[in-house]
């Protein structure tokens, strides 16, 4: 598709999201660790063939320009949260959900670059230093990496800990997804790499409170919101943790921080900044047209 893209006529606009760097699945899948080295030699030839190169961030458009492409921009992810805040209940899940434990979430595919590993070292700390009673949720994917999942199941194991305090839930519908954000106490990720992360958007519109490693467009798509940490210091992020689920101030601040935030991904914000895209394309073609100047046969002021 990458070369048959870069022959097409007209006008060609890339829309980045990233590609996971290939060094996360070195240790794991040898053909997951080609394809991700693939598709980045891929994007890079094609930096002379499109018109314009979007990345859903500035930490993806940074890296198109690196990359050589002449003319970039930001187009962030059309982030669908009514979904979630219009789904219906999900009554059987919502019983399991409400039995009074805390309930940190992550949502997102089991990958080595979401860092899974460290949530549970995190869980650790949490109930070494501020209480037992919780359960981190896992949503998404957990066959894309087998042998990450299984070094994930294994680690659970050598801690030692209750296995239903942690949930892999494998890939949900709409309503129960809109469930798990409803009942969570509080959002959180560790990911080591991330061109947007579209949960955090998520986390916000569900007015989960989110507490991020400040990796990748994790800072970006948070825009101040939340609360954020670096380096990566799992002691910290507990204290963290505890702090929003159990300090009311502390989690009141967080939430208005995020709701603030979240009038940036509105869908009249989106097509606002949509409709300046299509205006610089427009501008642009315009530009070729004049510059090439009518075609043989072509009367003037009819190109």
């Amino acid at each position: 598709m990458t070369e048959a893209f870069a022959t097409l006529n007209g006008m060609r606009i890339l829309q980045y999201h990233n590609i996971t760097p290939a060094s996360f699945f070195a240790p794991y899948d040898p053909q997951l660790f080609r394809l991700a080295s693939l598709g980045r030699r891929e994007l890079a030839t094609l930096a002379g063939c499109v018109d314009l190169a979007l990345g859903d961030s500035e930490f993806n458009r940074s890296e198109l320009e690196a990359l050589g492409f002449p003319r970039t921009g930001v187009l962030p992810i059309a982030v669908d949260t009514e979904r979630l805040t219009s789904a219906p209940p999900s009554p059987a899940l919502e019983r399991i959900l409400g039995d009074g434990l805390i309930n940190v979430l992550f949502v997102g595919r089991i990958v080595p670059n979401k860092k899974i590993e460290d949530h549970i070292r995190l869980a650790e700390l949490y109930k070494r230093y501020i209480d037992s009673y919780y359960r981190f949720i896992f949503v998404g994917r957990a066959d894309a990496v087998p042998a990450y999942y299984a070094q994930i199941r294994a680690l659970v194991a050598e801690f030692d800990n209750l296995p239903e305090r942690f949930w892999f839930t494998g890939a949900v519908n709409d309503a129960d997804l809109a469930a798990f954000y409803r009942w969570a106490d509080v959002y959180v990720s560790l990911s080591e790499h991330e061109g947007f992360c579209v949960p955090l958007v998520e986390a916000m519109a569900a007015d989960v409170p989110v507490v991020a490693y400040a990796a990748g467009a994790v800072p970006e798509t948070l825009g101040g919101a939340g609360l954020l940490f670096s380096p990566k210091d799992l002691e910290v992020a507990a204290e963290l943790l505890g702090s929003v689920v159990y300090d009311l101030d502390v989690r009141q601040r967080v939430l208005e921080g995020q709701r603030r935030r979240l009038q940036d991904f509105t869908p009249a914000r989106f097509e606002s900044r949509l409709r300046s895209v299509i205006g610089a394309v427009a501008d642009a073609r315009e530009r070729v047209s004049h510059a090439s100047g009518p075609g043989p046969g072509t009367p003037a002021g009819q190109s």
